[in-house]
C-alpha cells in the first residue's frame, strides 16, 4: 500500500530506476506541497541513490535563509511567482549534491487566493546542472487543497523526467 495515488507512485518509480540507472540524484524546494514531491520519491525502494535532499520553505524567510532567494524578489514578485520558483530551484540545486533540482510555490487553498494569484496557481521549476531550466505555471483552479497539492506533485514529477531527458 502506498501513501499516494497510482499515477504518483509509477511516476516516482521511474524517476528512480531512470536516474538510479544515470547515477543522477535530485533535490526538491517546496512550498505548497510542504515535501510532498520528496515523500513521493522515497516512498520508492532504491530512492537513497536517487534523492540527495528536500527543502521545505513554507515562508519567504525559509526561502531566503535556506536557498538563497532575495528578500527583494519576494516583495517585488510574491513568494508565488516565475521569478521564485525559478531561484528556489536554483538554490535547491546549488545548495546539495544534486545533479538536478526541481521547486514548486503556489496557493493551495481554501484561502489565500486573490484576482490575480488565484487559489490554484503554481509556479513551478526544474533545473540541472546541465544548464537546462524549465518553468510552468499552473492554474490548476479551485478544486481542493489535498487535489491541487497532488496535481502539483505529478506535474513536478513529469519535469523531473522531462529536465533529465
Amino acid at each position: 500500500m502506498s501513501l499516494f495515488p497510482d499515477d504518483i507512485e509509477a511516476q516516482a518509480r521511474r524517476i528512480i530506476e531512470t536516474f538510479s540507472a544515470r547515477k543522477l540524484m535530485v533535490s526538491t524546494a517546496e512550498s505548497c506541497t510542504g515535501g510532498l514531491i520528496a515523500g513521493a520519491l522515497t516512498e520508492i525502494a532504491g530512492s537513497s541513490a536517487v534523492v540527495d535532499r528536500g527543502f521545505v520553505t513554507y515562508t519567504n524567510d525559509a526561502k531566503t535563509d535556506m536557498l538563497g532567494v532575495p528578500s527583494s524578489v519576494l516583495a517585488t514578485h510574491g513568494a508565488v511567482s516565475r521569478e521564485t520558483a525559478l531561484l528556489m530551484a536554483t538554490g535547491a540545486l546549488f545548495r546539495s549534491r544534486a545533479g538536478l533540482a526541481v521547486a514548486v510555490t503556489g496557493i493551495a487553498g481554501p484561502g489565500g487566493g486573490s484576482s490575480e494569484k488565484p487559489v490554484g496557481l503554481v509556479h513551478l521549476a526544474a533545473r540541472g546542472r546541465n544548464g537546462k531550466i524549465l518553468h510552468r505555471e499552473m492554474r490548476y483552479g479551485d478544486i481542493g487543497r489535498t487535489e491541487i497539492r497532488i496535481a502539483t506533485i505529478m506535474t513536478a514529477l513529469d519535469m523531473l523526467l522531462e529536465a533529465a531527458a
